[in-house]
């Protein structure tokens, strides 16, 4: 492990080396550059993290109360703030991840403008998020470093030899703001091929874990909405294999595919595959399909038929050539989607559900155990589902089945806020806030993410603002609202010259220029320093 010294001592060696034409550079200012800016590569930070979910996966097989989490950000200043935010309030960012969401890019980081969840956007501009995250939380790393060494400069200074000695084991023992980013490359933006060479840029631009869906990729909708179509398992098999080799390529061999099967929601398919020999993977997706028994007598001119138990069947068919799959076939199929992507080389599940149920996510997983033990979801608290709502519901039919009297309460407008002080919302409340520890224990759920938080939040905030300012309280909505909160919370983007990073940018001229450095900081003028510290 590299340290400061040791960083000291490989910079003076190199001096040494190259003699008087390096005689201007420091050894501590080059060593404290070097500390600062920990990853070089996003590559570096894909094996750096693999390994941290590695990690993490095997430590959640042996105890399920170690899930993971994570919240979904659309740009790299509300990812690193999110980082921030963990390390300030419970010291460490262990088993917290980043989601990278297809649906937050094409809203909000498409040249076209704002889109809907089908693959519509650029797909390079995922690889370009995933790289200005790791910009912006490396960045990160190097303020609360330049921090630190702010602080061993004054302390070496003052004689402090104690206080030098803190801060230099606190920079050694630096925890950095990188952490794992589950990246959505949707269903691959195209065949194979296509998938194989986005995969490499995101994992070149830092992305450890993949998550691909088995809808295709042409016909993409939002896993919340209806007219999704599955691909057959052959399909999605080989596009798991494409990602597997672009890890191998990019030599990650740590490197996560999170498998999502949106079956569950899915009743249409574009093509029925070919079946090799009876109750193979082809036959059983066929196996699936809406049929009706007809007489040959009855079959149309160059109409495809199915025969099934010696019988001629008619699939049923739309008229965009749409194949439609059986009533009631849903949780089947995705149990078997879950199966085949495990035994294909996935290595994390995601399952599209309609409403966020522990019993019923935990009755899927439960049989992909029978034959997968270890399986293990990556799970979606989507803001699609109507939290309150459901878990008032959940609440009422509990009740119901227990014997007590819900005769105060209307189950299809649990919604309304006349029902908030209640015993019921209060039970449903308790089960919102610890589903995901309910669905980590029972339903193995290793991660837990939610997919569009920062969507929201950014929304409410500037509507809050907005509303403020530009009526009756003027200024004072922004003083109060946000500045004062921010001040007295002691967040960092208060003076947001420095996050932004000016005094990085101050000691660098300082390290550059010496006492011909022209800084931004230290003048009195500098009204960043009114909030001190």
């Amino acid at each position: 492990m590299t340290t400061y010294q040791t960083a000291i001592d490989a910079i003076r060696e190199l001096k040494a080396k190259f003699g008087n034409t390096w005689a201007d550079i420091s050894p501590e200012d080059a060593a404290r550059m070097q500390i600062q800016n920990r990853f070089k590569t996003g590559l570096d930070i894909a094996k750096y993290t693999a390994a941290i979910m590695r990690r993490d996966m095997a430590a959640y097989d042996a105890d399920s109360s170690k899930y993971t989490q994570s919240l979904g950000c659309w740009h790299g200043f509300i990812a690193q703030q999110k980082m921030i935010a963990n390390k300030k309030y419970f010291g460490t960012t262990e088993r917290r991840y980043i989601y990278l969401s297809g649906w937050m890019v094409a809203a909000l980081r498409s040249e076209f403008g704002p889109l809907p969840d089908q693959s519509m956007h650029e797909k390079t501009s995922v690889p370009a998020l995933i790289e200005e995250i790791y910009t912006f939380l490396r960045q990160a790393d190097a303020k609360e470093l330049n921090d630190l060494f702010r602080a061993l400069k004054k302390a070496n200074e003052a004689g402090d030899t104690a206080k030098a000695a803190e801060i230099t084991s606190q920079i050694d023992n630096f925890q950095t703001h990188v952490v794992p980013i589950i990246a959505d490359i949707d269903a691959g933006f195209g065949n194979e091929e296509a998938t194989y060479l986005l995969a490499k840029k995101m994992i070149e631009a830092g992305a450890c874990a993949l998550q691909i869906e088995n809808q295709v990729s042409d016909a993409k909708q939002c896993g919340h909405q209806a007219g999704k179509v599955t691909v057959p398992h052959e399909d999605f098999i080989a596009k798991i294999h494409a990602l597997r080799y672009a890890f191998l390529e990019m030599g990650l061999e740590e490197g996560i595919i999170v498998a999502r099967t949106d079956s569950e929601g899915a009743d249409l398919t574009q093509k029925i595959p070919v079946v090799k020999e009876p109750g193979d993977i082809a036959s059983q997706y066929i196996s699936y399909l809406d049929t009706t028994e007809i007489d040959i007598s009855e079959a149309q001119e160059d109409e495809i038929l199915i025969k099934r138990d010696g019988k001629l069947h008619r699939p049923k068919r739309l008229a965009s050539g749409l194949y439609q799959f059986r009533e009631g076939t849903q949780i089947d199929r995705v149990v078997l989607d879950c199966v085949t992507s495990l035994q294909n080389g996935a290595d994390l599940l995601w399952i599209e559900t309609a409403t966020p149920n522990v019993a019923e996510i935990a009755h899927m997983v439960n049989r992909v155990k029978e034959t997968i033990p270890n399986a293990k979801l990556v799970y979606n608290n989507s803001p699609s589902f109507n939290w309150t709502l459901n878990f008032r519901q959940q609440a009422y039919d509990r009740w119901v089945a227990e014997g007590k009297d819900v005769s105060a309460y209307d189950r299809a407008k649990l919604m309304s806020a006349e029902y908030d002080e209640t015993e019921l919302a209060a039970e449903a409340d308790e089960k919102v806030r610890t589903f995901q520890a309910d669905a980590a224990r029972e339903a193995g759920v290793f991660h837990h993410l939610i997919t569009l938080p920062t969507y929201h939040t950014a929304a409410l905030s500037t509507h809050e603002l907005a509303q403020g300012y530009f009526g009756s309280e003027g200024m004072l909505a922004y003083v109060a609202g946000v500045q004062r909160k921010e001040i007295r919370g002691t967040i960092a983007c208060v003076k947001h010259q420095a996050m932004a990073g000016s005094d990085i940018g101050d000691d660098h001229k300082e390290i550059f220029a010496g006492d011909n450095a022209l800084k931004a900081g230290d003048d009195a003028k500098n009204t960043m320093n009114q909030f001190g510290g």
